[in-house]
């Protein structure tokens, strides 16, 4: 039995490099000094030589031209800063109000999708849902007043109080 190989064991013979040979090594540099590349790696070089020296000279001429505007712009920059900087900033402020107007309007027309469809669930056949939710969308308009009434009574406390504050150090 030991004789036999198991049909679990793999048998490993040393592999023979093919550079092992001095004759092969010499006889593979033949044959690839013969061969040499080929037409369409020629073709290649060929076309793409001109197109990539043409659009490399085309990106120094833009360089040159963009480096000579900015010269040329920089006195007018400095000049016109007085009304190029409020501009900008009033450009910059207008697109965030009109960024921040948009969100705005799509998370209130989300949060009415959201009301409708509870709503919509809510009179699916059962009147005591519904009921118990207008009481606690009434309760929280409730709750949500009530809070609106504090703060504002707060902020004219504390703006009254500031006024006796600034009064009494004024008549000092």
């Amino acid at each position: 039995m030991a004789d036999r190989p198991q049909p679990h064991q793999i048998q490993v013979r040393p592999a023979q490099s093919r550079f092992d040979q001095v004759g092969d090594y010499k006889g593979m540099q033949v044959q690839q000094q013969q061969r040499g590349p080929s037409t369409g790696k020629i073709l290649a070089v060929v076309t793409l030589l001109p197109v990539g020296g043409t659009l490399l000279g085309l990106a120094g001429l833009t360089l040159m031209a963009t480096i000579i505007g900015l010269l040329c712009a920089t006195p007018l920059f400095l000049i016109f800063s007085p009304v190029l900087v409020p501009a900008a900033i009033a450009i910059g402020l207008a697109v965030t109000a009109f960024i921040t107007s948009g969100a705005f309007g799509l998370t209130g027309l989300s949060s009415l999708s959201w009301v409708t469809n509870y709503l919509r669930r809510a009179t699916g056949g059962v009147p005591e849902q519904l009921d118990s939710a207008k009481r606690r969308m009434a309760d929280m308009g409730e709750y949500f007043g009530q809070k609106t009434k504090e703060v504002g009574q707060d902020i004219q406390h504390k703006a009254q109080e500031t006024k006796r504050t600034t009064g009494a150090l004024e008549s000092r």
